[in-house]
């Protein structure tokens, strides 16, 4: 079976010395089983960090194997319990973690969200369908967590005695009362407001935020080409619209004293399209408006040029605003290049960047009384994250985190505490307190099986693109067992584009399973490369927005065919057993790569990409029509993978759900129909109602040992 798998790959003339490769690779079972599929994903990942705004108490969810938990802990003793009990990989998903004002009790989101048409995933394919309920559970003591609606927004008003919901795109509330026993939240049963909206709006309520005091509630109205942000009064039971104009009003932050509201204003360009380079825009501007009255001002505007539009959506950050002490407005902005938060005035003047440097905030809060910034960023380690703290007014920014590991979603206690989640090369996601300089994880423990020991610290490399461009990537290399080589080469591409790979699990779900695989392949004895190509985020602005990037050129493909030829120029690969993986924006890299490199790459994984643009723009921006601009169309589809589907001779295998939200299941049908007209060797694995990110954790296994049975026939050499 060796000679014939011999003569059958792709792998150098046959000769003496490429048996003696080959047969490097039969001693590998331990370090394979070491770093097996079910072990390297065994590991439970946090999201969702938040802290209590009383007291020292923090909560998360904690995903493991497919259940998903809420968590909470106390100092002093710092020490983690679930407080919810939820088995099983059922898919459905628990987010947006709330403390209640009080800190005693937590709410949560579970269920999925909905795709653009309302509908809510179903990925076990329940005859009776699902739903997306809030939930409440108190924070200590043994209680079952109760349900207080079907929504796919919240918030809970300062008292604490009621909680505002989103259903049918309306603004409804229900009265809370503490129960009796265990002291947790339960809804007030009456024929109150709990049974119709407490406001109607025309198109909806898209979101919403309750003033300091509980009496109005500001909202987004969006209306497709313009956003109106309007004041609901409870007690005039009237409207007041923030001075409505032609633009696209969002992100309502309230003043302490509930008295106004901070806004942004973005002019409303009909012709931007996503997956396209955009450096300069109609410059955006804050204002501020009068909550009774409706009148607003402008207390600044972005400069034209570079940077001038708004897009930090693609950070953590979002399209936000802070109200900070001293009555100073924090946003983000680009004016240097890169992503930093800002600081003005509210009666207006100069702008104080809070974040200087070269380097990108990714994730950031005010401190509890508002007087600093707390954010995590690449400033100094640019393939890391790591904390910082600032004044809001401005100042020398304090460093509050170091090391080779990896941290985001900074936040204080009510008592000041400084939690976080993190992560390392060896170490998944995981909640951290710092007690006295000294960190504290509060759980869940890694099980046992988790291959701590058999996992590699990854390598930062550099290499030039096809065009000279510098291109980073990790790279994981095969443990001992696997022999001096020359070993199958992996390269990766993530999705997005706008993420970055880092040097590390990575704070996304998606993203740390890659990792994992990553890692578990490097196992396998393949030199593995996690490449951060052009129009990712973390080099600053100029590398995001790329010259001719995606459907304005495909200026990435010139980055997969520098990674190719870095692997390809190893000692330790061998170049003519290259492969490529990636899911969505890295499906359509792969697909990219083997449409017009198939003499490079020999095979290729593709989950869910991208191969039609002219398909998936319009999946993103329902107005697009192909026909109202034929140039624009024309070199989109020249950027697509089905442009060179003619020249694709290496073998693919692809991977999708058909419930994707994301990239439309039929660039897999047709992508496979294609290349099965000509001969190309397609292989597929279907996820019935799986949506983009697969929600359960039984299919990322069967994506992943499917992938990687996939590679090593193609690629590997096996007995």
């Amino acid at each position: 079976m060796l000679l014939r798998t011999l003569f059958l790959s792709r792998s150098l003339p046959f000769s003496a010395g490429v048996i003696l490769a080959c047969l490097s690779w039969l001693p590998v079972s331990s370090a394979m089983a070491s770093v097996g599929f079910e072990a390297v994903l065994s590991f439970p990942h946090a999201t969702d960090l938040v802290a209590s705004p009383v007291g020292d108490r923090i909560s998360w969810v904690s995903q493991q194997e497919g259940a998903r938990n809420v968590w909470v802990a106390d100092g002093p003793d710092w020490e983690g319990r679930p407080l919810t009990h939820y088995e099983g990989d059922t898919g459905d998903a628990i987010t947006d973690l709330r403390f209640t004002p009080d800190g005693e009790s937590v709410m949560f989101l579970r269920g999925g969200a909905r795709n653009r048409e309302g509908d809510l995933p179903n990925p076990t394919s329940r005859p009776e369908g699902v739903a997306r309920k809030l939930w409440v559970v108190p924070a200590h003591g043994e209680a079952v967590p109760r349900e207080l609606a079907e929504t796919d927004d919240f918030d809970v008003s300062p008292d604490g005695e009621s909680v505002f919901f989103l259903k049918d795109s309306q603004v409804w509330m229900r009265g809370l009362s503490r129960a009796e026993e265990g002291g947790s939240l339960e809804t007030v049963k009456n024929d109150g407001p709990g049974d119709k909206p407490l406001f109607s709006v025309r198109r909806g309520v898209s979101t919403f935020s309750i003033a300091p005091d509980g009496s109005r509630i500001a909202f987004v109205s969006d209306r497709g080409d313009h956003a109106f942000i309007g004041v609901y009064d409870r007690e005039e039971n009237a409207i007041t619209w923030l001075e409505p104009s032609l633009d696209r009003d969002r992100a309502p932050t309230w003043s302490p004293d509930g008295e106004h509201i901070a806004f942004l204003r973005i002019p409303n360009e009909k012709r931007i399209l996503p997956f396209v380079p955009r450096r300069e825009g109609l410059p955006w501007s804050i204002r501020i408006g009068n909550a009774s009255t409706g009148d607003t001002r402008e207390i600044f505007r972005a400069d034209a040029g570079p940077g001038s539009p708004f897009q930090p959506g693609y950070w953590f950050v979002g399209d936000r605003l802070w109200w900070g002490a001293d009555d100073r407005i924090l946003f983000p902005w680009e004016k240097t290049g890169w992503l930093h938060i800002w600081s003005v005035a509210s009666a207006g003047g100069e702008a104080v960047d809070l974040t200087p440097g070269e380097g990108e905030v990714q994730y950031a809060d005010l401190a509890p009384d508002r007087s600093a910034l707390l954010y995590s960023a690449n400033h100094g380690d640019l393939h890391r994250r790591h904390l910082w703290q600032t004044p809001v007014a401005g100042g020398e920014p304090e460093r509050l985190t170091t090391g080779s590991g990896i941290e985001w979603m900074p936040g204080r206690t009510g008592s000041g505490t400084l939690v976080f989640l993190a992560s390392a090369a060896r170490e998944p996601a995981h909640p951290v307190v710092l007690v006295e300089g000294a960190r504290r994880a509060p759980g869940p423990p890694l099980p046992e099986r988790f291959p701590t020991q058999g996992l590699v610290q990854p390598e930062l490399v550099s290499f030039p693109a096809a065009d000279g461009l510098q291109i980073h990537a990790q790279v994981f290399l095969p443990p001992a067992q696997c022999g001096r080589g020359p070993h199958p080469g992996l390269l990766f591409f993530h999705g997005g584009s706008r993420r970055q790979m880092l040097m590390g699990f990575h704070p996304g779900s998606y993203y740390s399973n890659a990792y994992a695989f990553n890692q578990a392949m490097a196992a396998r004895c393949f030199v593995v490369a996690a490449v951060n190509y052009r129009s990712g985020v973390g080099y600053g602005m100029e590398f995001r927005e790329a010259r001719d990037y995606g459907a304005r050129g495909a200026s990435e493909y010139r980055d997969v065919v520098g990674a190719g030829i870095y692997l390809a120029g190893r000692d330790d690969v061998d170049p003519a057993r290259l492969g490529l993986w990636g899911g969505s924006y890295g499906g359509y890299l792969t697909a990219l790569g083997l449409a017009r490199a198939s003499d490079l790459f020999a095979a290729g994984v593709d989950l869910h990409g991208v191969h039609d643009w002219n398909v998936v723009i319009g999946n993103f921006a329902s107005a697009y029509d192909p026909g109202m601009d034929e140039d624009f169309a024309d070199l989109a589809w020249q950027s697509s993978p089905m442009a060179d589907v003619g020249t694709w001779t290496s073998p693919v295998l692809l991977i999708h759900g058909d419930d994707d939200r994301n990239v439309p299941f039929s660039e897999s049908v047709d992508l496979a129909e294609a290349l099965r007209r000509q001969g190309t060797p397609v292989e597929s694995l279907v996820f019935p109602d799986e949506v983009h990110g697969f929600l359960l954790h039984r299919n990322w296994l069967a994506a992943y040992r499917a992938a990687a049975a996939f590679l090593d026939r193609k690629l590997a050499v096996a007995d």
